[in-house]
């Protein structure tokens, strides 16, 4: 067993505290929605290539989808707040909210964050960004959608597993 110098102190997988502590606080959903949001906004900035949506149906259709991603946030939030419950992911949650906004879609939050993400890229007509949704997705069901899914199996069993039969992941 290797001996722990105050200088190298590490967890267990080798890397430095600090390092573990800001991946906890950095790989957080909003952080990648703002990752790729930056992405995407100067892309459509400053690699346009001439390529534009339109103006008036864009930026409509980007304002009503970052709208109502924000409206699918704060719907989600709410209700955890009210079933005394964690909004933060990898945290343990205490029970499972089947409620409000939540009978509709297994994941409300990060489909907000979707929606936000491309009404953005809509807004700011940045078309070759359009990539970046599918990847967003892809990154946010792989780093926490998943295994999210399957602390709750874990946690609540039976009842989360006819949670999920009667409503879908997404929509």
């Amino acid at each position: 067993m290797p001996i722990r110098s105050p200088k190298n102190r590490s967890d267990m997988n080798g890397f430095p505290r600090y390092l573990h502590l800001m991946r906890k606080w950095i790989d957080l959903p909003p952080v990648w929605l703002l990752v790729f949001v930056v992405i995407a906004w100067m892309q459509g900035r400053y690699f346009s290539l001439g390529l534009e949506f339109g103006t008036t149906w864009a930026r409509f259709l980007g304002g009503v989808l970052v709208g109502g991603g924000i409206i699918l946030m704060v719907l989600a939030a709410d209700e955890m707040r009210r079933q005394r419950t964690t909004i933060v992911p990898r945290q343990q949650a205490t029970r499972l909210v089947t409620t409000g906004i939540f009978s509709r879609t297994r994941n409300p939050i990060y489909l907000g964050d979707l929606m936000v993400l491309s009404g953005l890229i809509l807004t700011w007509s940045a078309v070759l960004s359009l990539a970046l949704v599918p990847i967003f997705l892809w990154v946010i069901e792989k780093r926490f959608v998943l295994p999210e899914e399957e602390h709750l199996s874990r946690t609540f069993g039976a009842e989360y597993a006819r949670y999920c039969e009667r409503v879908r992941r997404w929509v």
